[in-house]
């Protein structure tokens, strides 16, 4: 069971206050249905936001790349990080623009990373964002060897100071515009998997596994 949490004054939402969400299992709900962030830094003043891959192991987010990697060389070296989430759900059309919005759940993450030099430790991290991205098939693929190991960076984040905002249900116009003749409703928007589209160089008639032909995440709507 996730340890009760109470928001730091950083992590305090301020505006809205009434969507935000400190329950650690439903800030765990989002970052699982999830697996791109946003990962924001700062190197002698000029502020980095990089989209990266992550996966979650209880109450830890490894984040991954290149050790080559300018962005985790730096953080490896103990620069504060943000680490933000965000899964649109619908969009919010009101009957004024002003008061238009968006259903979603996201997620900001503080703290400082650390790099995982353990190989036991790097290869579990490499599996947890391995099934994070799609369940399933760590098991089937080659794992990495020891020249991949090397070249491979894996970063350690703490969930410990984090908060969450969610925003369901209806737009919320003011009174004044509730006889404005147009539409008004939301917009439900919902993440599809296609058809998986075999290698050119795959030997024929090798079958599609269930978790690439069958592909969801919880958490999808």
């Amino acid at each position: 069971m996730a340890e009760p949490y109470t928001p730091s004054a950083r992590t305090r939402v301020v505006r809205e206050p009434q969507l935000a969400v400190y329950d650690r299992a439903q800030v765990y709900e989002i970052l699982d249905a999830g697996f791109v962030c946003y990962l924001g830094f700062s190197v002698a003043g000029q502020p980095y936001v990089i989209p990266t891959s992550y996966g979650r192991a209880g109450d830890v987010l490894y984040i991954h790349g290149s050790a080559a990697s300018r962005m985790l060389r730096r953080l490896s070296e103990g620069l504060p990080v943000c680490v933000s989430v965000a899964l649109v759900d619908g969009l919010v059309l009101a009957r004024s623009v002003f008061n238009h919005s968006m259903n979603y759940r996201s997620v900001m993450i503080l703290g400082t990373a650390r790099i995982v030099v353990n190989e036991e430790e790097k290869l579990r991290a490499l599996e947890v964002l391995s099934e994070q991205i799609i369940p399933g098939r760590w098991a089937e693929a080659r794992r990495p060897n020891a020249r991949e190991l090397s070249a491979t960076f894996v970063l350690s984040v703490p969930i410990q100071e984090f908060s969450a905002k969610v925003r369901t249900g209806p737009p919320i116009d003011d009174e004044e515009d509730g006889s404005f003749p147009v539409w008004a409703g939301v917009v439900p928007l919902k993440t599809i998997a296609g058809e998986p589209i075999p290698d050119p160089y795959l030997d024929e008639g090798e079958a599609v596994p269930n978790y690439a032909k069958s592909y969801s995440r919880k958490g999808w709507p």
